[in-house]
């Protein structure tokens, strides 16, 4: 499963996990969580990047998910146990506070659930 967001660097990260699995030994899920008072739709330019994400997620033969929550770790976690997902990747976060740092928070409720491997900037 590759977390992204809308920005369209996220190619990088789809492409890694599509190269990491391979492309015969695995399914690739695409997840975005949107914050719940997050209008990803409202606007043109966002409009335009989940468009962007679902033609990326048909290149790269993957499923895309996007869903609005409060709770976006409780989501990722959420989504790996009901999928039954093996790997988490992630891009590396710029974000310098331990306690909001959406990585830290993700490997500590994935631990004994899922690989989270994360892609460098």
């Amino acid at each position: 499963m590759v977390c992204v967001t809308q920005q369209k660097n996220c190619d990088r990260l789809i492409k890694y996990g599509r190269e990491f699995i391979g492309e015969e030994t695995g399914e690739l899920t695409i997840l975005h969580v949107a914050h719940s008072d997050y209008k990803f739709l409202g606007h043109s330019k966002e409009g335009e990047a989940l468009e962007y994400l679902y033609e990326k997620a048909l290149e790269y033969g993957a499923g895309l998910t996007v869903v609005r929550s409060d709770d976006i770790i409780g989501t990722f976690v959420s989504h790996v146990r009901k999928n039954k997902v093996d790997y988490v990747i992630m891009g590396e976060s710029r974000e310098s506070a331990a306690h909001s740092n959406v990585i830290m928070q993700l490997e500590s409720k994935l631990a004994g659930l899922a690989n989270l491997i994360i892609v460098p900037a």
